[in-house]
């Protein structure tokens, strides 16, 4: 019997190593790398090549008016990140967006973190309660910023109507056109429309922990307010810190919220809406690409500090 096993482990041998096939091994790193090519290829067009190229035309004087004549690659300068630095009103626009997109994450996430809370327990209608929480999120934003645009109106709007005939008001509110309610009222609203994300992420989290530790502390005497400090809050927290990165990033680029709202006017000039306007108003391509390069770049700075101190304390 030895020989037979002998010359079927051969025969197996030869088939795995067949010639035009290759071993075993090699097959499957072919077929895996045939398998996510599709991805990679996918990632490169849609990603890769378009962050090249962005940075290829912030290095060149390149005007929409002269697009056709100018070529692929032009002289490079520094002009553009000069023109951009020194343009008036850059600085007070990166304060501006900094301003907006922290106060829209951290309300976003509060906001989300008492809607999770609150519906934690069971209670006839929560389902219900879940389901149109969700709306904000999923409106179309053209939809959702011209009901706001249309409530906040100053003439005929319904907040400023119940403001003045039952809340005391002395006068209609510009709240899209008065500094600083405007920058107040483009942060409410991203509080209103992001905190769904918030709270579908947190209530997963609660969820997923286990009821065994909070029923321990209760026994042992432990008040709601200890209870959420010292056991349900340190459960949260990985989860909030990614949370806070994902929304701070979302909220810094976020350009249509803010210009369907006030068209970056009332001291809501964040950077996105200036590189809109350099590439739409001036055709200025160039600085206009200099300009997204620079968000991107406090970005990634924003993004490193979270994994020097969020992402290790996690890992710890």
């Amino acid at each position: 019997m030895r020989p037979a096993v002998s010359e079927s482990r051969q025969a197996g041998d030869r088939e795995a190593r067949s010639p035009g096939r290759g071993t075993l091994r090699e097959r499957e790193s072919r077929t895996g790398l045939a398998l996510i090519s599709p991805t990679v290829v996918l990632v490169l067009v849609l990603v890769v090549l378009p962050i090249l190229w962005t940075v290829v035309l912030a290095f060149q004087d390149l005007k929409l008016i002269r697009l056709r004549t100018s070529g692929l690659f032009g002289t490079p300068t520094f002009e553009n990140f000069a023109d951009v630095f020194g343009s008036p009103g850059f600085w007070d626009s990166l304060v501006t967006t900094l301003v907006y997109a922290s106060g829209g994450t951290a309300a976003s996430i509060g906001l989300g973190l008492v809607a999770a809370l609150a519906l934690r327990h069971g209670f006839r209608g929560r389902m219900l309660i879940r389901a149109s929480l969700l709306l904000p999120y999923v409106a179309p934003v053209v939809a959702a910023t011209f009901v706001w645009g249309v409530m906040l109106n100053p003439q005929f709007g319904i907040v400023n109507e119940v403001g003045t005939r039952l809340l005391g008001w002395d006068e209609p509110i510009a709240f899209l056109s008065e500094r600083p309610t405007a920058l107040l009222t483009v942060i409410f609203f991203e509080m209103w429309r992001s905190f769904p994300f918030a709270f579908l992420f947190i209530t997963a989290r609660l969820q997923a922990a286990p009821a065994t530790l909070e029923e321990a502390a209760r026994v042992d005497g432990a008040t709601p307010t200890q209870v959420f400090r010292h056991i349900v809050w340190p459960q949260l927290l990985p989860t909030i810190a990614v949370l806070a990165l994902l929304r701070f990033i979302w909220t810094f680029n976020n350009f249509d919220d803010i210009y369907l709202l006030t068209g970056g006017g009332a001291g809501t000039d964040v950077i996105s809406v200036r590189v809109f306007e350099f590439l739409i108003s001036r055709g200025d391509i160039g600085a206009a690409s200099a300009q997204a390069l620079v968000l991107s770049a406090v970005l990634m700075v924003l993004v490193t500090v979270y994994y020097r101190f969020a992402a290790k304390d996690e890992v710890a």
